[in-house]
């Protein structure tokens, strides 16, 4: 249950269900079933206001207010809009329902325990104005535990977007599948927990939809990640080079390197100017260090095809002598994680980056935050167009003809052929100097393994939360490798059971 639904896809899940046999009334009503039994678990009171628009979320809505009063909930419903208007399903879900109904006002909200949010679904695609956002204000204001349904109203399901005014949810209950609003920020700190509840809508649908876009975790990844085998040594499970900075910037190169070797590459080493060649040696132990200066010097030092990844850009300086080494190593047969000066360097030519990535065999990431992101994708972060952040992580893919990650609380990853993730586990002390780097080396550490760049990507932002959580508060970067080999363990536990 890793894929993600857009509001337009959803709507073509519903209509193909329906036209499988499924009665729409019946869909509904599971919907509203599953709404009512969250309102159910919430311990604050028995006064239920049913907050209900004129749409499909305020015929889930309808639903509830007539199963909890069933239940012996003192419940009212607040509609937004005539009555009369209302249409189809929700209609149908209207006239079953036979309590007390008034119209929306905040006054309405007064003395209830808890509302249900049945205002807007999440195909809400402008901003919210008149009665709709004075609700949702009120709501808000309102003190009582908020159940939203599908998605808290006011967020778009889309993109995330706070739509002018949006709904603070205590849970949220959605349908079938999620969607990229309830991860994206700003929209998934609206939604409290989300639960996903079955409706009745068959996984089979999804073969005719096929969705792009996925929650990031092992499910997605899980079947191509490299899990070492008895029989194999060092030499089997990669080796991953990164190339290390001026005297004064090789700690940004050591974090890699050890992210590199804790994903899992059996052999890292830092190709190191000369000038810092025994500061890097000194603070190294399992991970080796090599001489290397220059482009001329890296080519050939990637000649060697047992060095089968490599990182730059961590540390490296921005200016002509990165531009050079850059294009050396997108010109070898390594994989290519290209981060932070990498990236920066080639702010004012982006063309020549990008067209150096096109065409290779070998796999390319790369990995900006979004200050890096707008540097290099000028074109994209002019464009009014461009509405989410998976949109414009998608086009920078198709655009450099590379793996992109745009780091962040929902750093999303996107492929060329337009497959994303989006991963919502990053806890906030991950925010910590040098983390980045260490992301950079465990992408690198993967791909020396032989993964898929995007798989390789998705999976190692994945690991890289999961160790910030497994860690905890205080987290500095260094920590972030040590953390790993229990998230290690967990997750192959997880992947034996799968097999």
């Amino acid at each position: 249950m890793n894929e993600l639904l857009t509001p337009s896809e959803m709507a073509q899940v519903d209509r193909l269900t329906i036209e499988g046999g499924v009665a729409g009334i019946a869909l509904m009503e599971a919907a509203g079933t599953a709404v009512a039994d969250a309102v159910g678990a919430v311990p604050a009171g028995r006064r239920v206001a049913v907050v209900a628009g004129p749409g499909n979320n305020g015929g889930d809505g309808f639903v509830a207010a007539r199963l909890l009063a069933e239940r012996g909930y003192d419940v009212r419903v607040c509609l937004v809009g005539a009555p009369e208007r209302l249409k189809g399903d929700a209609a149908m879900a209207f006239d079953r329902w036979s309590g007390p109904t008034e119209a929306a006002s905040p006054a309405s909200l007064t003395g209830g325990d808890i509302v249900v949010d049945a205002l807007f679904g999440a195909g809400l695609d402008r901003d919210v104005e008149g009665v709709g956002a004075a609700m949702i204000r009120a709501i808000n204001d309102s003190g009582a535990p908020v159940i939203a349904v599908d998605l808290p109203s006011g967020v778009n399901g889309a993109t995330g977007a706070v739509m002018g005014v949006a709904v603070k949810a205590s849970r949220t209950v959605t349908f079938f599948r999620r969607k990229p609003g309830h991860l994206l920020l700003p929209g998934r700190l609206q939604c409290g927990p989300v639960d996903v509840a079955d409706i009745g809508i068959l996984a089979a649908v999804l073969a005719s939809i096929r969705p792009q876009a996925f929650a990031n975790g092992p499910a997605l990844w899980g079947p191509r990640f490299p899990v070492p085998r008895v029989d194999g040594h060092k030499y089997a499970r990669g080796h991953a080079v990164v190339c290390s900075g001026g005297l004064a910037s090789t700690g940004a190169a050591r974090l890699a390197a050890r992210g590199a070797l804790r994903a899992g590459a059996g052999l890292a080493t830092i190709a190191s100017p000369r000038a810092a060649l025994m500061v890097n040696a000194a603070a190294s132990l399992a991970v080796m260090v090599r001489p290397v200066d220059g482009a001329a010097e890296l080519s050939a030092f990637l000649a060697d095809t047992r060095h089968n990844a490599v990182v730059l850009g961590p540390g490296g300086g921005v200016g002509e002598l990165t531009r050079e080494v850059v294009l050396a190593a997108l010109s070898s047969a390594a994989a290519v994680v290209l981060d932070a000066d990498a990236l920066t360097s080639f702010a004012d030519r982006p063309e020549a980056l990008f067209a150096a990535l096109t065409g290779r065999a070998a796999g390319a990431v790369l990995t900006p935050h979004d200050g890096e992101f707008t540097r290099l994708f000028k074109i994209l972060s002019k464009n009014d167009k461009v509405s989410s952040k998976l949109q414009k992580v998608r086009l920078a893919a198709r655009l450099s003809g590379a793996v992109v990650l745009l780091k962040g609380a929902d750093t999303v990853v996107a492929a060329p052929d337009g497959r994303a993730s989006i991963a919502d586990n990053a806890p906030p002390y991950l925010a910590t100097a040098g983390a980045g780097d260490v992301l950079a080396g465990m992408i690198a550490g993967l791909l020396a393994q032989h993964m898929p760049a995007f798989e390789a990507a998705s999976a190692a932002v994945w690991l890289h939360g999961e160790a910030a959580r497994a860690f905890g508060p205080g987290l500095i970067a260094e920590d972030l490798t040590e953390a790993l080999p229990a998230v290690y363990r967990q997750l192959f536990a997880t992947l034996d059971r799968a097999g």
